[in-house]
């Protein structure tokens, strides 16, 4: 009978194991977006936010314009990639983006003495694009997000129907 006992206690322990562990994923996961700042400060950013409470491994940005894919946004852009602050993540060198935190993919702050033109054409180099994050959280599940960048050219193609 002890050993009936023991036997059942030992199960109960790797069962209770097992959902330590399932909790222990679960309460350091990383919810991770795209998100897009267009604002009337004339400024317009590309950030890979981590809104979860776990740290998110950033191991590949991938971009897609005109059938082709990038791994640096430099090559989707005709700027000069000294006016624009911009990332690069290689198999090389992987980005840790804590829970909170972001990684900046692009950002462009125009001066006030910029044209319109200059920002619209920015605006719409970006709406061709597609980017997709893909990484891991530390348990090594893969997480992957995408996101259509037309949100940009939001306001132009209002315009083009009136």
């Amino acid at each position: 009978m002890s050993a009936i006992l023991s036997i059942l206690t030992l199960l109960a322990l790797i069962y209770q194991l097992y959902l330590q562990r399932i909790h222990n994923e679960k309460s350091v996961k990383p919810l991770v977006q795209i998100d897009l700042t267009d604002n009337s400060e004339r400024l317009i950013f590309l950030h890979v936010q981590n809104n979860g409470v776990g740290p998110f491994i950033a191991e590949k940005l991938l971009l897609f314009k005109d059938g082709q894919v990038y791994y640096n946004i430099k090559d989707c852009l005709s700027l000069s990639a000294r006016d624009y602050q911009h990332v690069a993540i290689s198999e090389s060198v992987n980005k840790v983006i804590a829970p909170g935190a972001y990684l900046e993919v692009f950002s462009k702050q125009f001066d006030i003495k910029a044209a319109d033109i200059e920002i619209d054409d920015l605006r719409r180099q970006l709406a061709a694009i597609k980017l997709k994050v893909e990484g891991r959280d530390i348990y090594d599940n893969k997480i992957a997000v995408e996101r259509e960048l037309t949100w940009f050219v939001r306001h132009h193609k209002h315009d083009q129907h009136e």
